[in-house]
């Protein structure tokens, strides 16, 4: 399959056959000049189609990582022949820094604050990744060539004086996520009825916003409101969080199918 039939198979529409082709290019490169490549961060929708996109060129060596275990924005990385994927986020060559900022206690300072001064210094999304934001400081991964350009440029979030400087990967100091189990039943496992008990709907109004396109299946966009859900999906919405679907236990009395979610709050 040539690329053009592959980007045909894979994509749905055009600013995703975009990023393929992309991403195809990187593939190329490991392979024809035998050297490492790498993207730059994907989104968790961008990666399902990342590797979608891989699954059919075959599983070519590949390791996805976003500085630590669970990260939610993450680098693609190619291997070539004479490299493990294991290796291509080791030691100086990995494309993946972090930054720590620190400002002072009460700062108020919230994600979209460090976000958003990290944007207004001209460095686009897709070179930043997750930002882990605590008291007094927030560590900032990036794209290693990205780094210098915030050290030197940003000192200020919000009204707020930061100071920034390098860290390893190794001092990042991450947080679990925080998450609130919700314990339900619904008539059926389609995704209407479990965005309503996510959200705390009426399953009418989730159906509403599934079919306006704010809400995603495992971070792709679903528009038909009787999609099935299983266990292990996630599911988000605009404006609303999101939540997985920890556990699904069979029927009540009643003949409802028991839930078991874990919303991110």
């Amino acid at each position: 399959m040539n690329k053009t039939e592959l980007l045909n198979r894979c994509t749905r529409d055009g600013e995703e056959r975009l990023l393929l082709a992309r991403v195809l290019d990187k593939l190329e490169l490991a392979r024809n000049r035998s050297v490492p490549a790498y993207t730059h961060f994907l989104s968790p929708g961008e990666r399902v189609a990342v590797e979608g996109l891989l699954a059919a060129c075959g599983h070519p060596p590949h390791a996805f990582f976003g500085g630590f275990e669970g990260a939610e924005r993450t680098v693609c990385g190619f291997a070539p022949d004479w490299m493990e994927p294991e290796d291509l986020f080791a030691g100086e060559d990995s494309p993946v820094s972090a930054l720590r900022l620190t400002f002072r206690a009460g700062a108020g300072l919230t994600h979209r604050d460090f976000l958003g001064s990290a944007l207004g210094v001209g460095i686009t999304r897709e070179k930043l990744g997750d930002l882990l934001v605590g008291e007094e400081r927030c560590d900032l991964l990036v794209l290693k060539e990205t780094a210098p350009i915030l050290l030197s440029q940003l000192s200020q979030v919000g009204r707020e004086s930061v100071k920034v400087r390098p860290i390893g990967l190794e001092e990042l100091e991450v947080r679990p996520p925080e998450v609130k189990l919700i314990r339900d039943t619904v008539a059926t496992l389609r995704l209407d009825a479990v965005a309503a008990s996510g959200f705390s709907l009426a399953r009418s109004k989730a159906a509403g916003l599934i079919e306006s396109g704010r809400v995603t299946l495992n971070h792709r966009e679903v528009v038909k409101p009787d999609r099935a859900v299983s266990e292990g999906d996630v599911v988000a919405c605009k404006g609303l969080g999101k939540f997985m679907v920890k556990e699904v236990s069979g029927l009540s009395k009643k003949g409802r199918t028991m839930l078991v979610l874990e919303r991110y709050v």
